[in-house]
Parts: C-alpha cells; structure tokens; sequence
C-alpha cells in the first residue's frame, strides 16, 4: 500500500533542488534499505531517523556546477519572464 501512493518524478540531471532530492532518495535506498524487508511503519520510520541522522552529521553539501548567472542563461527556458508595464 505504501509503495502505491509514491510517486516518483525523474527531472533533467542538471534540473534543480529535485534532482538533490532524487539523489538523496536513491542514496537512501541503497545505504539502509537495500535488500531488506520492513513489516511495520514505526521500525521503517526508525531506520530511516537514524540513517537520515548519521548522514545530517556529516554534513554533506551538493557540488553546484554552475554559478547563478551561467544558470540563468543557460536554463533561460526554465525561468519566467515577467512583463513590466
């Protein structure tokens, strides 16, 4: 039941926070869950505090390629232009 009301979105691999997102789902699934069965929430819900815990101490960052201007040339199309006047 759980698996059905997940909806996956794949963005574009240089898309934005979505893909931070995506990456940290899948870094999730391999690292704690992989392989494994969990039969009840709370013991799902306690595996990942503590996984997201031991990651959050780490304090990773995400390596942005490319600077807010390169962004907003190169990703013209994904932002909105606004009309003044």
């Amino acid at each position: 039941a759980y698996v059905k009301r997940i909806e996956f979105v794949f963005t574009p691999k240089h898309g934005s926070w979505l893909n931070v997102a995506e990456c940290e789902l899948s870094a999730m699934t391999r690292q704690c869950l992989s392989g494994r069965r969990i039969g009840e929430l709370h013991e799902l819900q306690e595996e990942i505090a503590a996984w997201s815990d031991s990651i959050n101490d780490k304090q990773r960052g995400v390596d942005w390629q490319l600077q807010i201007g390169e962004a907003r040339t190169k990703l013209a199309r994904l932002y909105p232009q606004i009309k003044t006047g």
